[in-house]
This record gives structure tokens, C-alpha cells and sequence, in this order.
């Protein structure tokens, strides 16, 4: 057995209204319309559900447990700029383009409306 791919992730939200607006700043018009609750996006090969709880929606810390963030990937400095100015056009808090700690990639942190951490990571093909 050889795993090939990540099809899919699914993060609870607690706005799909909310969620879509913020992501579609970056991510575009999804490839369905939202529904009352869920939106998606297919980045590659997978494909990223936003949905609502099934319960009351209980916020995390990213610091204690569960995933830490989610990055998105570039292969060049210049789309990674280009995220950056969509991100500050929609008014976006972020990090700006910052170096990595080992001196080597650059990304950029935000946060989602729920308080999920993103990042876009810039790896050039090697």
C-alpha cells in the first residue's frame, strides 16, 4: 500500500457566509455555490470543506492541540507577493513576507475568521 494523495480535509466554521467571503479573497469563486452548510475549494488534488458543527461550534487553541495551521504552497517569490496584495486589498491582518527560522523560505501568517492560522509557504521546485 502507497498512499498518493491528501483527498480531502474538512474544518468546522461556525459562518459559512463568513467563511466564504474570507476565503474566496484568496482561494477565488469556489468550484459549487455555498451552501447553507458547507463551502469547498479543490487546491490540487484536494479539497478543502469548510462545514458547519454539528453541535455548538467550540473554538481551539492552535498552541495545545489539533492542527496547528494550514499551508498553502507557491513556487515563486512573485505569487507569494501577489497573495500578500490580495490578502491587504481585502484587509487581511497578516505577517507580511517574512523568512523562515532557518533562514531559508518565505511565507506569510493570517488568520481565518474562526481563528484557524493559514500560512502561504513559497517551495520553488528543486
Amino acid at each position: 500500500m502507497n498512499i498518493q494523495f491528501i483527498d480531502h480535509v474538512v474544518i468546522i466554521v461556525k459562518d459559512i457566509q463568513k467563511t466564504y467571503n474570507f476565503y474566496k479573497a484568496f482561494l477565488g469563486e469556489p468550484p459549487e455555490e455555498p451552501e447553507k452548510e458547507q463551502v469547498w475549494w479543490k487546491i490540487g488534488d484536494t479539497k478543502i470543506f469548510f462545514g458547519l458543527p454539528y453541535g455548538d461550534f467550540q473554538p481551539y487553541d492552535k498552541d495545545k492541540y489539533g492542527i496547528n495551521h494550514l499551508a498553502f504552497g507557491v513556487r515563486t517569490i512573485e505569487e507569494l507577493k501577489e497573495l500578500e496584495s490580495k490578502l491587504n486589498d481585502a484587509n487581511i491582518k497578516n505577517s507580511g513576507i517574512q523568512i523562515d527560522k532557518w533562514g531559508k523560505k518565505e511565507f506569510i501568517w493570517f488568520d481565518d475568521p474562526d481563528e484557524y492560522r493559514l500560512e502561504f509557504y513559497c517551495r520553488p521546485v528543486e
